[in-house]
């Protein structure tokens, strides 16, 4: 649950950076933050079953507190996957709305 937390909070502060870094994409705080929270659940998720993270969370849990809690190398591994994620569903939902107001 602390992974996923990590990776939400990560992703919104990764698609306020990519918006803020990457004028184009920007489409304000509240969908900054919305997209980045999606991609940073989705990036945690997906960084953490490809590193060999635990899909289960009953076992995830298990396993975390066997080993004393979260170690500094899974909180990164949650702050990177979420961060990115962030940036890249932001880009994503901006060329999304930007082909929307083509049309």
């Amino acid at each position: 649950m602390i992974e996923l937390i990590i990776s939400l909070v990560a992703g919104a502060v990764g698609g306020n950076l990519s918006g803020a870094l990457v004028k184009s994409i920007n489409q304000g705080t509240l969908i900054n933050s919305i997209a980045g929270i999606v991609g940073g659940g989705l990036g945690g998720q997906i960084l953490g079953a490809v590193l060999g993270g635990s899909v289960d969370p009953a076992a995830g849990a298990a396993a975390g507190a066997a080993a004393g809690g979260l170690d500094i190398g899974a909180i990164i591994s949650q702050v990177a996957g979420g961060g990115v994620g962030g940036g890249v569903v932001l880009a994503v939902v901006s060329m999304v709305r930007k082909m929307m107001a083509k049309a």
